[in-house]
């Protein structure tokens, strides 16, 4: 066992009995290289990832090669979910060195963690071989060596500042530069649209969540038919493809071709967090039966697989099992036919594209290739006999499957993934009234502020009964939207407390007064080559983002102009960027529509557990917001400081709703009816509200 034994990640522990003499990220590491003058080899991973998995059995496995690194380098182990800032760090040099990136990441470094070669998987053979070309370069050229490491360490801190720079002067009138980056967005998408398959570009393709949220949105805000179809037509594709799982729900991590059929089999919490957002929100915008069932699984699918006995959610499943990538997914024909019976064998070979040959590595995953009412009829069975003989497949096929050796799920309990989790489920109970997932909802909820908030600080991981490593800006966003929308489905006021906690927490740690901007890290964190701020968003929302979405919703929540003021500002300091690559910031659109548009304000006054107040709240879930800002309660001290709430009253002792924009409010109205009547109404008012601009937001204690 090497020095990886005492992690509490599954992927470093996955290298723990590997002959490579492996370090953690430490500073003693460092110190090593040093003494023994010698390169630092750092290699990023993690535990779903399927070339991380074959570099290992190659090389690291291997003694003869494990031995070439133990001789010329110190070899460094990163789990990139546990420090996404080292990842995001050496990413970046290495896409600016090679023009592309990926993982397993492979980076060599100066003993003072300068990086001056860089790449991503390496066959065994030509590993060993660039170890040793690495070692004699170091020897013989060591100048060429640490000038290249000082040079790109250096252009890495200038690009960061510049870029840093930049940023801040580009602020001003939001509302127009909003309107030019969100019809650049839909213009670009719609020529990069796939009208016969779905989504966007050639393959692989990725989920674009975040994407799809914005056109959505867009949608809602001018009416445009185009943004809609994209939307639709990509999660349909997704929903029927082989990425989406038929039988257990959730989505694979991408589809290896532009079709969906063949999916990179590992499965992530963060993607089927914002999918299944994604889907209730199709659902509420157009009532699509398919799109509810996904997001309905979806959710089920993460209660049931990566529900951990201590109340959090873990990281992945593998896209591996007993060493065969896909393995634990795939059928043959006779699995199916003898499974499924005569009766239904052929119609569900059909509805799932079931053949002898199969369509991956002469197995088959299933997906449905045809629409479910053209299988129907060519089968001579109805549209209703279809889905019945698949409900009782899914539930046979998904019994047989769950006796398979499972894929290896990642333990590892990550607060910012957690945040997203919990918006995604808290807000699938309010829509759904699914009082299952309003139990997980609260227990997740529960679980972050008991076991990784600390002293208003969110910590990043929880393993097995350890919480460890500072968290990231992106922790602290997402853990507090996550307690945000569970203040929107209980009214429990200690979760709006929570969210404006952690909020406070991040402009008092994050913010930066120099750069006008939040980074990624703390001020008080791990110093590294240059201090990370990522301001796009890409498989997961960037933090930034997240943070601007946050303070944008409390300054709405809580008629509070200073968190107005900032969320609008760090907006603005995106426009820029926003308007010229707008597919990189699809959280970022969303941010900023809220600081343009506003919310849909809704107050109801009374007890929240009223009947009556529960039939006014129900009205709310299945309308589509653009942006919703939701508070309730009795007013008094449960509700003192809501500025939403102020001056609401429960007329006549009755439950009543409040619909307002800017502050400015409807009628209240006590019956559920008329509440409906007003929500239509305020939702079929499109356009901006006043223009927006702001001063720069010094910090203040709040």
């Amino acid at each position: 066992m090497n020095r990886l034994k005492d992690s509490t990640s599954p992927y470093l522990l996955q290298h723990a009995d590997n002959p490579v003499d492996w370090w953690p990220w430490c500073d003693e590491a460092f110190a090593e290289a040093a003494r023994r003058d010698v390169p630092v080899m750092l290699s990023v991973g993690y535990a779903a990832c399927h070339w991380c998995h074959v570099m290992a059995h190659e090389s690291f496995e291997d003694p003869e090669t494990a031995a070439v690194l133990n001789e010329h380098v110190v070899a460094v182990k990163v789990d990139r979910e546990e420090r996404p800032d080292v990842d995001a760090v050496y990413m970046t040099a290495t896409q600016a060195m090679t023009g592309q990136g990926g993982w397993p990441m492979t980076v060599f470094m100066t003993p003072d963690a300068e990086p001056f070669f860089t790449g991503t998987y390496y066959p065994r053979d030509y590993f060993r071989q660039l170890v040793l070309n690495i070692s004699q370069a170091w020897r013989d050229q060591r100048d060429d060596v640490t000038g290249r490491a000082r040079h790109v360490a250096t252009a890495l801190a200038e690009n960061a500042a510049a870029t840093a720079s930049a940023l801040r002067g580009q602020h001003g009138e939001l509302d127009a530069t909003f309107r030019q980056a969100a019809d650049v967005a839909l213009q670009g998408l719609s020529q990069d649209y796939d009208a016969a398959r779905g989504g966007f570009g050639a393959a692989p393709k990725f989920p674009p969540s975040m994407v799809l949220e914005f056109l959505l949105r867009h949608h809602e805000r001018t009416g445009s038919e185009n943004a809609l179809q994209l939307a639709e037509g990509t999660c349909e594709a997704m929903a029927r493809g082989g990425m989406y799982d038929q039988l257990g729900g959730g989505f694979a991590r991408y589809s290896v071709d532009a079709d969906w059929v063949i999916p990179h089999f590992e499965k992530m919490l963060y993607d089927n967090a914002l999918l299944a957002r994604v889907y209730a929100h199709l659902w509420r915008r157009t009532g699509s039966a398919l799109a509810r069932r996904v997001a309905e699984q979806t959710c089920d699918w993460m209660l049931r697989e990566l529900r951990t006995a201590e109340g959090g959610l873990a990281a992945s499943l593998d896209a591996d099992s007993e060493g065969e990538e896909g393995k634990f997914y795939v059928w043959s024909e006779a699995e199916v036919r003898s499974l499924l019976g005569d009766a239904d064998a052929a119609l569900l070979a059909a509805h799932w594209g079931v053949t002898s040959s199969g369509n991956f590595e002469g197995h088959n995953i299933l997906h449905v290739d045809v629409d479910p009412s053209v299988t129907a009829r060519r089968s001579g069975r109805s549209e209703d006999e279809l889905r019945a003989a698949v409900q009782r497949a899914r539930a046979t096929l998904y019994d047989v499957r769950a006796k398979r050796v499972w894929p290896a799920r990642d333990e590892k309990i990550l607060a910012g993934w957690n945040g997203l989790m919990l918006r995604a489920i808290a807000e699938a109970a309010r829509i759904f009234r699914r009082d299952d997932y309003r139990e997980l909802a609260l227990s997740s909820g529960d679980f972050l502020f008991r076991e990784m908030v600390h002293d208003g600080r969110v910590m990043r991981t929880h393993t097995v009964g350890v919480t460890r490593l500072a968290g990231y800006l992106e922790d602290h966003a997402a853990v507090a939207l996550g307690a945000l929308a569970l203040y929107e489905l209980t009214f429990d006021r200690k979760w709006l407390d929570r969210a404006q906690l952690l909020a406070d927490s991040t402009i008092e740690w994050f913010w930066s007064e120099e750069t006008g901007a939040f980074f990624d890290t703390a001020s008080d964190h791990e110093q590294l080559v240059t201090r990370p701020r990522e301001i796009t968003d890409n498989a997961v929302p960037s933090g930034t983002s997240l943070t601007a979405e946050l303070l944008l919703r409390l300054g709405e929540m809580l008629h509070d102009a200073e968190y107005t003021r900032r969320g609008t500002w760090v907006v603005e300091t995106l426009a820029e960027p926003m308007a010229r690559y707008p597919g990189a910031f699809g959280n970022a659109l969303g941010a900023a529509d809220l600081a343009v548009n506003g919310a849909i304000e809704v107050a109801i006054a009374g007890n929240p557990s009223d009947e009556r107040f529960t039939a006014l709240a129900a009205e709310l879930a299945p309308r589509y917001f653009p942006a919703l800002a939701l508070a309730g309660g009795v007013p008094g001290p449960a509700t003192d400081g809501v500025g939403l709430m102020e001056d609401r009253e429960a007329r006549g002792g009755a439950p009543t709703a409040y619909v307002c924009r800017n502050y400015a409010c409807d009628e209240p109205v006590t019956e559920p009816a008329a509440l409906g009547d007003q929500l239509d109404r305020a939702l079929a008012q499109r356009g901006p509200s006043e223009p927006t601009t702001v001063a720069h937001p010094q910090h203040q204690e709040r």
